[in-house]
């Protein structure tokens, strides 16, 4: 059977120059990275070549790069980090739960957190957050792309808002490092995370960006390593891993790859639009990172297509990976207006640098009649049929 991956928000594959890179620190330079002598010297310079690599992507210095072991770690060292009891926390409705679930923690800990709330399209206020804003607001983390619809925030505007507050900001980068560019100045963001395998690096591997200055509180206990802000023995093959794949993200701006996703994703959207009644594009007028959509087919269980399809050989999901299983509708639909009906009928397609578009044609090759078989089965869409007669 042919198989065609579209859930690449959830995890992409390592490219296989990422894993010719890594390669070689599993079997002839094995070295731990805090030793004195060869072995150690060689594994160190790779740790600090991926570090000049990962601040590169990000608009950093190599010394501001922290190496976590994934997106959900530099999220909690961010928060964790810098927020004590007492202090005010602002963030999203739409926040990763990575983000989410820290802040739940937080307010268990006797500090103060608000959710702002988004539009129908997904984003957040600058002004909602500048007016969100209290005399002992230690944090803002808004996130700069969502996982779900792709939506890409105002980050700058809302590092303004914290610059001229002299209050902290992080913005979880996951899902927007190597799908636009990302400048940490720019963006005015003390703390920025990112995860490699949603750039086409391995699993299990992470950074956080800490400006110059920040003092972060550890979360772990131990050595030295990372400038004593992550102890820890380095992941020198993730972190050689996660090195290459920014290199390549940084390739994509300008070799064409970002481009030919976009239009990948756009074909998408637009034959879906075109051969299927009752859908639509969550977010639709919103900026969006290029390889991301999600769209409502009105009348079906997402939960249902997600399977109607893998069992044809195509992967695509309703939401974020940590998420499935849960019974409630997701959470970033929902705060941005959707009824519980059409945010159980979204479906994310998210693209990487190795869909093809032989893979997108198997999906719309499929999709029609897995609609209509879904549709069938539906009381509700009876029902609507019958009214509409």
């Amino acid at each position: 059977m042919r198989r065609a991956y579209l859930d690449n928000n959830a995890t992409t594959p390592v490219l296989p120059e990422v894993l010719a890179a890594m390669q070689p620190y599993f079997l002839e330079e094995f070295g731990n990275a805090s030793s004195i002598h060869h072995h150690g010297q060689h594994t160190r310079a790779a740790v600090e070549n991926a570090r000049e690599s990962v601040a590169q992507l990000l608009g950093a210095r190599a010394s501001e790069i922290v190496f976590t072991s994934g997106g959900t770690e530099a999220d909690n060292l961010a928060i964790f980090g810098l927020v004590k009891a007492g202090d005010h926390v602002i963030t999203s409705t739409i926040e990763h739960h990575a983000v989410l679930n820290a802040c739940k923690r937080l307010e268990e800990m006797d500090c103060e957190v608000t959710y702002v709330p988004v539009d129908a399209q997904a984003l957040v206020d600058p002004e909602e957050v500048k007016r969100a804003l209290r005399p002992n607001t230690k944090l803002i983390s808004i996130m700069a792309a969502n996982n779900e619809t792709g939506v890409v925030q105002s980050v700058a505007e809302i590092g303004r808002v914290a610059a001229e507050a002299d209050i902290y900001f992080h913005t979880d980068a996951v899902q927007a490092a190597g799908k636009i560019p990302v400048n940490v100045a720019e963006w005015k963001c003390d703390l920025l995370s990112i995860s490699g395998h949603k750039i086409h690096a391995p699993q299990g591997i992470g950074a956080l960006y800490v400006r110059k200055g920040t003092l972060l509180q550890p979360l772990f206990y131990g050595g030295r390593h990372e400038r004593s802000r992550r102890a820890g023995t380095e992941n020198v093959p993730g972190i050689v891993g996660l090195g290459k794949a920014a290199e390549i993200a940084i390739s994509g701006f300008t070799d064409g790859s970002v481009d030919r996703i976009a239009e990948l994703r756009d074909r998408i959207q637009n034959t879906v639009a075109d051969s299927i009644d009752l859908v639509g594009v969550n977010s639709s007028g919103a900026p969006r990172v290029p390889n991301t959509t999600n769209i409502y087919f009105d009348c079906i269980e997402g939960e249902a297509m997600v399977i109607a399809l893998d069992l044809k050989g195509v992967a695509v999901s309703t939401g974020a990976a940590c998420s499935s299983g849960a019974i409630e509708p997701s959470h970033v639909l929902t705060a941005m207006g959707l009824s519980t009906d059409r945010a159980r009928a979204s479906i994310r397609f998210s693209l990487g640098k190795q869909n093809t578009n032989e893979d997108v044609n198997l999906l719309l090759e499929l999709l029609p009649a897995a609609v209509e078989r879904l549709r069938e089965l539906s009381p509700v869409w009876h029902s609507r049929v019958r009214v509409s007669r």
